[in-house]
């Protein structure tokens, strides 16, 4: 059995949860979110407690997707209840981001502006020129819309030029020395 399988999930107040035909549906104040479930892995819902049972001998794949359906069903509660975001900080001379409808429009050093449009479900916003700020319910879909936008202009190493997460810490390396 899984440490993290085993562990229950509590609904937060407003958040309901329905299991029908290997489907968990996840409905909350900002959205719905719809997953199916193996049926290897017993799914019960109880007074706002959501727990999932493995067999007690089964292979160790199965074992792992028992606390991997937690830990996405978990993620399914937060982001319905609070929502996820990932910040982007974007840097170099001249680089700056907006937002125009459902678009983010970056000039990050190419000759045309790039554009990227907001999967369904994703929003953009930029609290500055140099910030991006990706948020939705789906945890998957917003990590995934940032990591896509972070690959537009990886950061070059001597001078942190390009996009990179908020919390991400940049090694800067030591540029050429003269020879005399």
């Amino acid at each position: 059995m899984s440490r993290i399988g085993k562990k229950p999930i509590a609904l937060p107040a407003g958040v309901t949860a329905s299991f029908n035909d290997g489907e968990i549906t996840v409905k909350g104040a900002k959205g719905t979110l719809t997953r199916s479930i193996d049926k290897c892995i017993g799914v019960e819902i109880n007074a706002n407690v959501v727990t999932f049972t493995c067999p007690d001998d089964a292979e160790s794949d199965v074992q792992a997707k028992h606390g991997l359906y937690r830990a996405l069903v978990a993620n399914m509660v937060h982001g319905v209840s609070e929502g996820f975001s990932r910040s982007l900080i974007v840097n170099g001379v001249g680089y700056k981001a907006a937002v125009t409808g459902d678009k983010l429009v970056l000039n990050i050093g190419y000759s045309h502006p790039v554009e990227v449009i907001a999967p369904k479900g994703v929003t953009f916003s930029c609290p500055s020129q140099t910030e991006v700020v990706v948020s939705g319910i789906d945890k998957e879909l917003v990590g995934q819309t940032a990591a896509n936008i972070k690959a537009k202009r990886p950061v070059e190493p001597y001078h942190a030029y390009g996009i990179r997460y908020k919390e991400e810490t940049v090694v800067i390396k030591e540029g050429k020395k003269s020879g005399k």
